[in-house]
């Protein structure tokens, strides 16, 4: 099945305005409630898992001179862009001025007036990464299905399957989740991965939701879409689980950063997930790669993860190269909000430094802010927001130490000045997987 991508103006929908008139009555919304979602037919993705290694099987060149676009990519720009002629934005992304400032790394300016003014806010407290789920504020179960582009679940046969009108969810079943629209996009195919969206999950990471979006980044089998991760206290601004991921044909910054591989975690196979860390970046971080399997990879960032909310440290967390690159960074911007020592420059940009700007993709709201960028002005805004190095230091050994690399923690820095350091090429447009997708109607 080949979907037809067309591109066209976005018209914005008197639906998506805070104060349209047009209003629902309980299930007159058809929402993704449990009211609604498990009787409804919404097209289902089923995802292949496998236990493989991620290196060189998440993107293969064809033999063909043209390109095999990967089922889901097609599938799922072929929705998006159904959703914006039908008027769901809350405005047009596409009109928004984006620009690369010229320097060693590129940082990719957007200026982005919408997004704004028109975003939701904020609705729960920021100095608390683990916040238990409210359903009297907003929340995923609350949104439309025309929103919603296809459920996103593991097959139960170990091959990949689409069906245009799924089965209802029976009730036996684990809750669905589901791929949907951001209605506030910050680039092309801006979509939202929400977990299991009826089990009501709070913001937190988990090891099932988690490989979950790794599983979601390796079909997509794009090195462009990258799925990202903001916690409470690190610019989420819905307390219910989900990811983020969109396209942008342009390395991160983040992923042209050299790196200093730190430490190996051994496994049986002798293929272990290798940790390095980011140098000569504005904002310190962690990169994770390798690993026997997919789930090795996942677990050992999961369970970062893991520790860094259960000691109430924000972060943020962005997967690249199909899966097979994970970078995570501890912040502390809020704290420093809270505390009074936040640059009033960063306040005065209100710029919020969540996953994509941290990375280098930079949302800015004013447009003297965007005229006058420079690789300086950005590298000032971001540096607000890392660790100190003492810190850095500190919160990583622990963190690294709940991942299970209490053994192979090099703490000597002669040590890890004898490392090599290693530069990161740009992600290519490459070929993508043959189409190996069974379509069903």
């Amino acid at each position: 099945m080949v979907l037809t991508i067309k591109k066209v103006p976005t018209v914005v929908s008197n639906y998506q305005e805070e104060n349209s008139e047009k209003g629902f009555e309980g299930c007159g919304r058809n929402c993704l409630g449990k009211c609604c979602l498990p009787v409804s037919k919404l097209p289902l993705y089923a995802f292949k898992e496998d236990n493989s290694n991620l290196i060189g099987n998440s993107v293969e060149k064809s033999s063909e001179e043209q390109p095999h676009m990967c089922f889901l990519h097609n599938l799922l720009l072929g929705q998006w862009e159904d959703r914006m002629s039908r008027g769901l934005f809350r405005y047009d992304v596409t009109a928004c001025d984006t620009k690369i400032i010229p320097g060693r790394y590129g940082f990719i300016a957007q200026l982005n007036k919408g997004r704004h003014l028109k975003k939701r806010p904020t609705e729960f407290r920021v100095d608390k990464v683990l916040q238990d789920f409210d359903e009297t504020k907003f929340n995923f179960t609350k949104v439309g299905q025309e929103e919603v582009l296809f459920r996103f679940e593991k097959s139960i046969d170990h091959n990949r399957h689409f069906f245009p009108s799924a089965p209802p969810i029976t009730a036996d079943s684990n809750s669905s989740s589901v791929v949907a629209i951001n209605v506030s996009p910050i680039e092309y195919g801006h979509v939202l991965l929400i977990p299991q969206v009826l089990n009501c999950l709070p913001q937190r990471i988990d090891h099932g939701s988690f490989l979950l979006a790794l599983h979601m980044a390796k079909e997509a089998a794009d090195p462009f879409f990258r799925v990202g991760y903001n916690s409470l206290g690190a610019f989420a601004t819905i307390n219910h689980l989900h990811f983020q991921a969109y396209y942008l044909a342009a390395p991160f910054p983040v992923e042209k950063a050299p790196t200093r591989r730190i430490m190996t975690m051994k496994s049986p196979q002798d293929e272990g997930v290798i940790v390095s860390q980011l140098l000569n970046y504005p904002v310190r971080g962690l990169v994770f790669e390798g690993g026997s399997t997919v789930q090795d990879l996942s677990d050992s960032v999961a369970s970062s993860c893991i520790f860094l909310q259960n000691n109430n440290i924000p972060f943020n967390v962005l997967i690249t190269d199909c899966g097979r690159r994970i970078f995570l960074f501890p912040q502390c911007y809020a704290e420093k909000q809270a505390r009074g020592e936040a640059s009033q420059e960063l306040l005065d940009t209100q710029v919020n430094p969540a996953v994509w700007e941290i990375s280098g993709h930079i949302v800015l709201k004013r447009q003297e802010d965007f005229d006058d960028a420079s690789e300086t002005y950005a590298w000032r805004l971001l540096a607000e927001v890392s660790l100190s190095n003492k810190r850095f230091h500190q919160v990583k050994a622990y963190l690294l130490e709940a991942a299970g690399f209490q053994t192979e923690i090099e703490e000597n820095n002669r040590d890890l000045e004898r490392e090599p350091i290693y530069e990161q090429p740009s992600p290519e447009a490459v070929a993508h997987l043959p189409q190996d997708c069974m379509v069903f109607y």
